[in-house]
């Protein structure tokens, strides 16, 4: 798989965002010149228009949440992209990728950009850094033993773990988890996509901890 950006933010041609700023330049140093003086065609929210990069990533430093993702990529998944976008729009403090450091990130639209991605090696490097930042490890996986995650109070701070499409979270990841969720389903297939799975996890955290007040 490639391991480039895609063409644009938004993958296509199309025009998108705000053109030149009008009137006079603000002064406020989070302004990018060019951006003022081009136009602003990212995928980011009204409140960050013009903005520099830097900018935006201290401003969203502010208002991390306290759960961290992360997912297991030991065959290359296609999926990592997706979730790295949803872990950005919910706020996510980091992402972490455990195995192949390579992945592909056009999924992503840019947002890891202002994404914090950390890579670990392993499933115990990633283990010893949850016991050191004091996170409850929370694997997700529809297996016998996990508890619905609907009727799940998940812990404040945590480490939401996913596995890969297919076999799901490994045995080693199983066993180091202080917690085991599923998500409910009803019709014929076994399991969902791992993208979607964390965005539902991901929404899950957010309804049951987020300030809703701050949300754009």
């Amino acid at each position: 798989m490639s391991d480039e950006q895609g063409p644009t933010e938004w993958g296509s041609g199309e025009a998108v965002g705000v053109g030149p700023w009008q009137g006079p330049w603000p002064t406020d140093e989070r302004y990018d010149p060019e951006l003022l003086a081009d136009g602003d065609r990212r995928n980011v929210v009204d409140a960050y228009r013009y903005w520099r990069r830097d900018a935006v990533v201290a401003d969203l430093d502010l208002r991390r949440h306290d759960f961290h993702v992360a997912i297991e990529n030991f065959q290359h998944d296609h999926n990592i992209g997706t979730v790295v976008r949803t872990a950005n729009a919910f706020a996510a403090r980091e992402v972490h990728i455990v195995g192949r450091r390579r992945w592909n990130r056009r999924g992503a639209m840019v947002t890891d950009r202002y994404q914090h991605i950390r890579h670990h090696a392993d499933v115990e490097a990633l283990v010893a850094f949850a016991a050191a930042e004091d996170l409850a490890l929370v694997a997700v996986d529809n297996t016998p033993g996990s508890r619905p995650v609907e009727r799940v109070d998940l812990p404040k701070r945590c480490l939401l773990l996913f596995g890969q499409e297919g076999p799901g979270v490994t045995e080693e990841a199983r066993a180091a988890a202080a917690l085991l969720v599923s998500i409910a389903q009803f019709g014929s297939t076994r399991s969902i996509n791992a993208g979607v799975a964390a965005g539902i996890v991901m929404h899950t955290w957010v309804r049951q901890h987020a300030d809703l007040d701050t949300a754009w």
